[in-house]
């Protein structure tokens, strides 16, 4: 298909200008991969909901080799799908996707592979990140698991169409994959709250584990050097990466929040934090806006953002005024920080490190041993 080779190359050539893309062997996996041969439908948002989006329609292809992120799955669900093509767009909460070729290819270079790295890979999903990883190290040198196992069957068809022949499993990802261990590398292209144990047992000493923090506010990619016993330590990278949760990660949904928030509240008051200082990814504050309120998600209306926690403390931001309500005054806890956070010379996130051991998980400012730390939570059950 000379249309996609020709768009993959210009994918590829916009991944180069931005910097997401530099090493001559990533470079070659992308524009040698077929990303369409992975994503022969999927949804595309608007204001009526989520919008089926097939092979043959317009536009599609052209879809497939920008970047953006793919969402080809809600509420795990494939008969999702069919409905929206039969009866028009739907509602539905993302449960898998194809990523933003830009944070795929960043994580890919950020594994810092060598020839002959075994990978394990968290999260198949369609099968296209595997394939980037095949092309670059060889199938033999490639495991990849998901819990879903019809998105492995498919994903498990459309590599061998391509002759990459990876270990895929149906397998709970927080758990690896002991029976292919031990491991170079570890990339997980879904979000954890904490790093599992089982990733540092099955990874050899001084490989790499690259994941994303599954942070409502302030998420973040790490990259973890593995020690021996358990133990890892690493840094908050630059670059924002935001992924689904692991299913066993996954935070309280946002309409159980909303419907569980009291109706009481005290008065408003004008407030000098813009709400998008606090929620900007690109912002310079939105990561240690997350260190102060682990576990707090913001929702958005036409009218307000709302900041909520399932302990029922919530903040409503509208026009420079807040009020707030329950147990927590949020946006005060917010101000605290955004004062402490001037005070300690506004740090952005890679100044950020994380230390894993059996007994704790902890992100730092500087130095591990330093003054200020924030343990990483256990997700909900």
């Amino acid at each position: 298909m000379r249309s996609a080779a020709r768009r993959r190359r210009r994918l590829v050539d916009g991944l180069r200008r931005a910097g997401a893309v530099t090493d001559p062997a990533w470079i070659c996996a992308f524009q040698q991969v077929p990303r369409h041969v992975f994503v022969p439908r999927f949804f595309v948002a608007d204001a009526r909901g989520w919008v089926a989006v097939a092979h043959q329609d317009p536009g599609w292809l052209a879809t497939v080799y920008s970047d953006r992120v793919l969402v080809t799955q809600l509420d795990g669900d494939p008969a999702v799908w069919h409905a929206a093509r039969r009866d028009g767009p739907v509602r539905g909460v993302p449960t898998c996707s194809s990523s933003m070729p830009s944070i795929m290819a960043i994580m890919l270079e950020e594994l810092l592979v060598e020839d002959g790295s075994r990978v394990l890979e968290v999260g198949t999903g369609t099968g296209y990140n595997a394939a980037l990883l095949c092309h670059r190290l060889g199938s033999p040198n490639v495991s990849t698991v998901d819990i879903d196992s019809g998105l492995v069957r498919k994903a498990r068809a459309r590599l061998a169409a391509c002759d990459y022949h990876p270990v895929c499993a149906v397998r709970d990802g927080e758990r690896g994959l002991p029976a292919h261990a031990p491991f170079d590398r570890v990339l997980c292209t879904c979000a954890v709250s904490r790093i599992p144990a089982a990733w540092l047992e099955q990874t050899v000493p001084g490989g790499f584990i690259v994941t994303t923090l599954n942070r409502p506010i302030g998420a973040g990619l790490v990259r973890i050097t593995v020690s021996s016993g358990g133990i890892g330590y690493g840094r908050v990278l630059p670059q924002d990466g935001r992924f689904m949760p692991l299913r066993a990660h996954r935070l309280t949904d946002t309409e159980t929040l909303l419907t569980s928030r009291p109706r009481a509240a005290g008065p408003s008051r004008e407030t000098e934090l813009p709400v998008r200082e606090v929620l900007d990814p690109a912002g310079r504050f939105e990561f240690f806006a997350g260190l102060a309120l682990p576990e707090v998600t913001p929702v958005y209306d036409a009218e307000a953002t709302y900041l909520l926690h399932r302990d029922g403390s919530w903040a409503r931001h509208a026009g420079g005024r807040v009020v707030q309500g329950g147990p927590r005054p949020l946006w005060d806890l917010l101000e605290d920080a955004h004062a402490d956070w001037h005070s300690l010379g506004e740090p952005t996130r890679e100044r950020f490190g994380l230390t894993v051991t059996p007994a704790d998980q902890r992100l730092w400012l500087d130095d591990p041993d330093g003054k200020y730390s924030w343990e990483l939570t256990q997700p909900a059950t």
